[in-house]
């Protein structure tokens, strides 16, 4: 039992909020009293069951109390965040927009691990002043919900953060004409349009009248083609660099107007200054640029585990601006299945980069790319390793399994569904386009190898046994489906191949003394296997079904069901195409009778490196659009 003595009403109401996340509550004996007497963070004394905490603020506090209930020894120690503000940023765009009660879980996990403040990602999932069909039917936040968010963050010390979009990323919006009107080309604003200045202010204005915060990321990254569509039919071709520094003077002039501190992303000033690179090695380039003392640039890097192009990239930034911060990333955004292995070894050359280079504000982000089909919780490692980074501490495995009730490594098993686990300077969703991968095109058969199948048996037996010993714990839902894509996969992965190489001895293409095999194994495949293997994509659609509407909105999982319903009805059209083909109503098989090439949308295809994340791609080289 966790017991705290001397404490002021706010220290009571955080404490009472935070101990819903203590999964070992019920088998602890410690007395806890605090003191609010530090200058900055928080000094723990420990002796045997009483603990004292001293302490800066509230957010001090919440992480000096997750420390101190992980120290197993007597004895003090003292820690300090490194930069003046350390935050999580969560995708609420992608489809999957969490629940309030999830991001209050969320608040209440980040306050624990010393996390100062929360990023809500928000292309159109808010509702806006004036702009009725902004967020239509994709769950988007009410005012309210975010004002009841933004004050439960403050009971721990925590602000909400607003992140926007204000150029580019509006491709929700381009299905209604009048939006698509004032678009420029794809997803970008037509700069220079009154519209457009009308339509930003009503969404700046709502975040001002929402938020309690006056930070504001106002986007407009990624706008590589800016210019190049119906500005250029109206105005004809203009230095893209001008368009962009016009196009943030207005936006900036309407978050001045409500009193807004803005930040964005820095990688498009960059590209249209040096022919459309981001990292860069020419800093003469650098010279046309000229950014307004009152923006923020933002760097964005998770692609690397190399601490000097970290560190070249933060000196380069500085060149141009003296308010810089970084965003590095917990990989959760590449399908069903984080790459927590990966994102620890990137944080750990980034952080330790942004320290070196005395960075003041490090934002964590979590983006949800192509459906938000993994966990809001699955990267729990990565965040609290990056927190220990942060805070110069050692706390990460003992945090977790309070957190958990699991361990940091079993905690660490949720990468599995991704093949080469243990290779972590790379990345790869194979999780994600072996399930969609078609089994009779099979773009990806050449990712398969001979360990596969087994691989994915035994990644669904590991996960398994960790159910088994933590079958009732805060995230064993999200466990069950890592689990349930394994049980797909080690069928389905090569499930092309397998297909492919039968056929081929069936029709006699490997001599005839091959064909009587060939035909037996693709009956048992179309007879046995394919039935089995909807069965379990059944299962694995109810349990991700289950995580969904455990942790998001109801909004956005249409998109699930129409790619599950798709793959099953694909499944069930090969059964029926191998069995009329071995009844001999079907004279062939149009796919299998190609001759087969490998994976080559890129040119490097090393299958631990081998990450594709465009459903539609992966499902077919067809239009789907």
């Amino acid at each position: 039992m966790i017991r705290m003595d001397n404490e002021s009403k706010q220290i009571h109401s955080i404490f009472m909020e935070l101990q819903k996340e203590f999964t070992e509550k019920d088998t602890l004996d410690i007395q806890i009293r605090s003191y609010q007497d530090c200058a900055e963070g928080y000094r723990i004394e420990k002796k045997g069951s009483e603990c004292t905490i001293h302490f800066a603020d509230k957010s001090s506090f919440c992480r000096g109390l997750l420390h101190a209930l992980s120290m197993k020894e007597n004895g003090n120690c003292e820690s300090r965040c490194a930069f003046d503000a350390l935050g999580y940023m969560c995708d609420c765009s992608r489809n999957a927009v969490p629940k309030p009660e999830t991001i209050k879980h969320l608040i209440r996990v980040l306050a624990l691990l010393g996390y100062h403040y929360l990023g809500l990602y928000t292309e159109d999932t808010f509702k806006a002043m004036e702009e009725p069909y902004f967020g239509y039917m994709r769950g988007a936040y009410t005012q309210d919900e975010i004002r009841e968010l933004a004050d439960y963050a403050e009971i721990f010390g925590m602000e909400l953060r607003p992140y926007i979009q204000t150029l580019a990323h509006f491709n929700a919006l381009m299905r209604y004409e009048a939006y698509s009107r004032h678009m420029d080309v794809n997803d970008i604003l037509l700069a220079g349009d009154d519209r457009t200045y009308e339509f930003l202010d009503h969404l700046i204005h709502t975040i001002a009248d929402t938020y309690h915060t006056k930070h504001i990321n106002i986007g407009m990254d990624e706008a590589h083609m800016v210019g190049l569509g119906k500005y250029l039919d109206q105005h004809g071709y203009e230095d893209r660099f001008h368009i962009m520094e016009q196009h943030l003077a207005k936006v900036l002039e309407i978050c001045r107007r409500y009193g807004l501190k803005a930040q964005m992303w820095s990688d498009m000033f960059f590209r249209l200054a040096c022919g459309g690179e981001y990292y860069i090695e020419d800093e003469t380039k650098l010279k046309k640029i000229d950014i307004p003392d009152d923006i923020e640039l933002c760097y964005w890097d998770y692609y690397s585990t190399d601490r000097d192009r970290y560190e070249k990239m933060l000196r380069t930034h500085k060149l141009i601006s003296p308010h810089i911060a970084f965003a590095g990333g917990a990989w959760k955004w590449t399908g069903f299945t984080p790459h927590n292995a990966y994102s620890i070894e990137a944080s750990h050359a980034a952080l330790d980069a942004c320290v070196s280079e005395k960075i003041s504000d490090v934002v964590i982000t979590g983006w949800g790319d192509d459906g938000g089909e993994a966990s809001i919780f699955s990267t729990l490692p990565s965040l609290a390793y990056d927190a220990d980074k942060a805070y110069g501490t050692s706390i990460a495995e003992e945090a977790i399994r309070e957190m958990t009730g699991m361990s940091f490594n079993e905690f660490m098993e949720m990468d599995i569904a991704n093949p080469y686990p243990e290779v972590h300077d790379k990345h790869n969703n194979a999780g994600k386009y072996f399930l969609y991968n078609d089994p009779l095109i099979g773009t990806f058969d050449s990712a398969v190898n001979d360990e596969t199948a087994d691989y994915y048996r035994q990644a669904e037996d590991t996960l398994g046994r960790c159910l088994a010993r933590h079958p009732a714990g805060p995230y064993t839902y999200v466990f069950e489906t890592q689990e349930k894509l394994c049980r797909v996969l080690q069928q389905k992965a090569d499930l092309g191949c397998r297909i492919r190489q039968e056929y081929r001895k069936a029709s006699g293409k490997e001599g005839k003394e091959q064909i009587s095999s060939g035909v037996m194994a693709l009956g048992g495949i179309s007879e046995l296997e394919i039935p089995e293997i909807i069965e379990n994509v059944a299962l694995l659609y109810q349990t991700l079904q289950n995580q969904w509407h455990t942790e998001n909105k109801a909004f956005g999982f249409e998109v699930q069901a129409a790619r599950f319903g798709g793959l099953k009805q694909r499944l069930t059209d090969t059964e029926e195409r191998l069995k009329a083909y071995l009844a001999g109503t079907l004279e062939q098989i149009d796919e299998l009778e190609e001759e087969y090439l490998p994976f080559h949308y890129f040119d490097e295809d090393e299958p631990q490196g081998l990450e594709y994340n465009v459903w539609c791609d992966i499902v077919s080289p067809g239009r789907m659009y």
